[in-house]
């Protein structure tokens, strides 16, 4: 859980704050009329968020690639005639003119 305090007080405390983040491994949530501005967490914390924020970002990535490659291609016109005959043909000139 988070140490919260307005930004005033802050101020006032920075050196006290920084040495509860560093050496207490508090994380400490500076506050404005009682809404979250910044927090003041250690290196260690941070360098843990970047490599999770990094590995959801690849994570996400792989699944569009999987998902994109698992896609397969409809079949065409021609290829519909020979399976559904004169349905097919109807289709086929029920289509707007291509440019």
């Amino acid at each position: 859980m988070a140490y919260e305090i307005p930004v005033t007080q802050a101020r006032a405390e920075l050196a006290e704050l920084i040495n509860r983040v560093v050496y207490g491994g508090e994380r400490v949530v500076v506050t404005r009329h009682g809404k979250p501005l910044v927090a003041l967490v250690s290196a260690a914390d941070l360098q843990r968020l970047e490599e999770s924020e990094a590995g959801a970002e690849a994570g996400a990535e792989e699944q569009v690639i999987s998902t994109v490659s698992s896609m397969r291609t409809l079949p065409s016109v021609a290829e519909d005639r020979g399976r559904f005959g004169i349905a097919a043909e109807h289709r086929a000139s029920d289509a707007p003119p291509r440019h």
